[in-house]
């Protein structure tokens, strides 16, 4: 499977994604959905959130230029925030940086199981 394919079919394609992409570290993107404009830059301050979420916490985090709350740091790799009712998730992986985004009209937690879901199966890839 591309790396395309896992972001239209196993992210997207479930319905409870709106806006996903699939990251390498330096920030550079391998894979994203329709009209997802992340930039290396945003990507490369999730990166650095990992590992001292001190930034993001203070700050928030800035995706698509658009500011997201900093919600919690579940596990050393996974982020969650929110704009208003919006959920986003970032998951880092071995390769990989995950990012989900859902709607209103989306529970978050299926959106972050999902994205969760891909990344264990990516970590189990060696990714």
């Amino acid at each position: 499977m591309s790396w395309q394919e896992y972001v239209d079919k196993q992210l997207i394609g479930t319905g409870k994604v709106v806006k996903a992409g699939i990251y390498g570290h330096d920030g550079s993107p391998w894979a994203i959905s329709k009209d997802f404009k992340v930039t290396v830059a945003e990507v490369g301050v999730l990166n650095a959130a990992f590992d001292n979420i001190s930034n993001i916490a203070a700050n928030g985090i800035f995706i698509e230029g658009e500011k997201y709350l900093f919600v919690r740091q579940a596990d050393v790799n996974i982020i969650y925030g929110r704009k208003g009712t919006d959920p986003i998730i970032a998951v880092k992986t071995g390769q990989t940086i995950i990012i989900g985004v859902g709607d209103e009209q989306r529970v978050a937690g299926d959106l972050n199981g999902v994205v969760e879901g891909l990344a264990t199966y990516l970590i189990g890839c060696g990714y």
